[in-house]
Order: structure tokens, then sequence, then C-alpha cells
């Protein structure tokens, strides 16, 4: 079990958090033993999610063509057709996987590829399952093109905790199936808008494990 770079960051700060705690506590209220065993408590907790938050476990990663794999680990929870606005301008079907606080919050590439295009959307931050959340929170935007012209487009979509969305890569980038491309901070969800003509793999409210769970499958060689 790793520790991912993203987190470096938020561990410093509650560590430092921490520090000034207990030193105060220790300072002037050092008599009080149940405000000490609290803040003790507090701290560790604090240590205790960050740790778990920011994990990345070692794992067998699966690369099949003709196959999408799940960019992220979660619950499936919109399996629909849908218009897609932004790029394709036509309907494709939405399989949006929820990432709870206590997921891997590390995004991969579901599809090997060439990074077309990217785009961030600043926005609003609802609740990650809120059906606007799509459209309206803060979000990335990017589209994969494999060597046989098939084409898929996913969000990274920011959630009511989610302050911070982070993608790596930029547009013309070679992309390997299931490599790292992104990490979303604290409860959030990633859209895959697809062909019509795939075939799902998954249902809904099922949990999938990012760049393990085989999502889809293609049944023709054109976008």
């Amino acid at each position: 079990m790793k520790f991912h770079k993203e987190g470096y960051p938020s561990l410093l700060i509650t560590l430092l958090f921490a520090a000034v705690l207990n030193g105060l506590v220790y300072l002037f209220l050092n008599d009080f033993i149940i405000i000490k065993v609290l803040a003790y408590a507090l701290s560790a907790f604090l240590l205790i999610v960050i740790l778990q938050f920011f994990r990345s476990p070692r794992r067998n990663f699966v690369q099949r063509d003709g196959h999408i794999i799940a960019p992220a680990d979660g619950k499936v929870v919109v399996i629909e057709e849908v218009e897609e606005t932004e790029y394709f301008k036509e309907k494709r079907l939405q399989v949006s996987v929820f990432m709870s606080p206590i997921n891997v919050h590390i995004n991969r590439y579901p599809i090997a590829g060439k990074l077309k295009y990217f785009k961030y959307h600043p926005g609003l931050f609802l609740v990650a399952w809120h059906p606007k959340s799509s459209t309206d929170n803060e979000r990335t935007t990017a589209v994969v093109e494999d060597n046989k012209g098939r084409t898929i487009l996913f969000r990274q979509v920011a959630g009511a905790l989610a302050r911070r969305i982070v993608f790596f890569d930029k547009e013309g980038k070679d992309c390997v199936q299931t490599e790292e491309c992104g990490f979303i901070k604290f409860g959030s969800r990633v859209d895959l808008y697809l062909p019509l003509d795939v075939k799902l793999n998954v249902k809904l409210n099922e949990i999938v494990k990012g760049g393990i769970t085989t999502c889809l499958l293609y049944t023709s060689p054109s976008p």
C-alpha cells in the first residue's frame, strides 16, 4: 500500500494542525485529562482519514483491447441514454461511478488511445448524485480515441465535499489503459459517455474497481 502524491499537502496540514493542537493542550490544559484524550483522539482520527483517503493500493491491473475498464472505484449510480452536448452533440450511453469518501480516489484511463480533447470547467459543488452535477458542478472532460477510431468521453465531477479535481495530462497524450490520469479529493464521481452499441458488463448499484472491473465491451469498430 502506497500513499498517493496528491495527499502530501493534506497530510502536512493535518500533521501541523495536530502538532499545534496538542502543543496548546500541553501548555495550557495539561491538567485536564479528558481534554488531552480528546485532542489525541481527534489528531489520530484526522491522520487515519487522510492516510486511508489518499491510499494507493497495489493491484494487478487488467488491460484488454475492445474492453472499457472502470475508471474509478465506487458504485454504478447511473446507466442511461443521454444527449451529450459538449463534444459529441449526440445521444450517448452514460455510465456513472460514484466514489464515496472511503473509496480509492485515483482515476484511470478506461481505454488506450490518444487524448483528443480536454477541458476544465469551474462550477458548483452539488452532491455527486444530483442529476445536474454532471453539467453544473466543477468538472473536467476528456476524450480518448483508440487505434480503431472508437471514441469515448469521461468526466471527473466534483461533489459536495470535493474541492479539487486533478487531471495529469494534456491533449495529444498517448494514453495507456488503466494508467493514472487524475485524482478527485473527498467524494465525487466519474461519468463515461459511450457509443450506444456497447455491451454492458455491469448493473446499476454494482460495485466496481478502477483499472480492474470490465464495464463494457465494444460491439463494432466505429465510434
